[in-house]
């Protein structure tokens, strides 16, 4: 295991990460562009233990070339050694292996990197920015977070989606996919200042693709006064 993986397999084997072979249980097509795995874990729950919006690196091979990608995990359950990965459909090479996974296939995973540390105070509001590839992470930092209210901007086609969201407490703004990202930061720009002045400790989470992430955040931290600490900002996936 972790042969052939390139400078960033050296890297995290000097990281001293954990390295595990998932199987694949079964397979659930949730929507058309939207791909449920569950999995068994290879003993990796045992050995690591389980915290929110926890994910794994998963190596696939193109051309090759090694490509790591990170998921996370679904409902993991270390009394069976299982949990379910998420795949928002779209070219490339992980998204293939997905559309194609059966039971009994295999894939090397890697856990180095991943944690959780909730916000303190304890938010008032949460803010969470995100698309059908960080939807598997909002739901768990959105279950995490105990009784806050939430009001998500999503970005993309939420029809479908096995959003975890309660109603009453949980706000969903859909927004369609538009100028590259652009139509996203366009509507948080003239929405969010108004849900942040009601709040005293509010917690913002934004997980788009790498461009739109760092204008929000950006904007969040300096045009607004969102302090850096209250701020989550990771780019899931980058624009062709």
């Amino acid at each position: 295991m972790g042969q052939g993986r390139g400078w960033e397999g050296a890297v995290l084997k000097l990281l001293r990460a954990k390295d595990f072979v998932l199987t694949v249980l079964d397979a659930q097509d949730v929507t058309p562009h939207y791909r449920r795995l569950r999995v068994s874990d290879g003993g990796l729950l045992a050995a690591t233990g389980v915290h929110p919006t926890m994910w794994v690196r998963l190596w696939f091979s193109a051309d090759g070339r090694p490509h790591q990608r990170a998921y996370t995990l679904v409902d993991p359950d270390p009394v069976t050694g299982t949990f379910a990965l998420e795949f928002a459909l779209h070219a490339g090479t992980a998204s293939d292996w997905a559309r194609a996974a059966r039971p009994g296939d295999t894939v090397e995973a890697t856990v180095q990197g991943t944690g959780f540390q909730p916000p303190d105070p304890a938010p008032s509001h949460v803010v969470a920015i995100g698309d059908p590839a960080s939807l598997p992470a909002m739901n768990s930092l959105l279950g995490a977070l105990g009784t806050a209210p939430a009001t998500v901007w999503f970005e993309g086609e939420p029809a479908g989606l096995p959003y975890r969201t309660e109603p009453g407490r949980h706000e969903i703004r859909a927004v369609p996919r538009q100028d590259a990202g652009g139509h996203l930061v366009a509507r948080v720009r003239a929405e969010l200042p108004a849900v942040l002045a009601g709040t005293p400790q509010p917690y913002v989470w934004i997980a788009c693709d790498t461009a739109t992430t760092r204008t929000l955040a950006a904007y969040v931290r300096k045009d607004l006064g969102v302090p850096k600490q209250r701020v989550h900002a990771l780019g899931y996936w980058r624009a062709e």
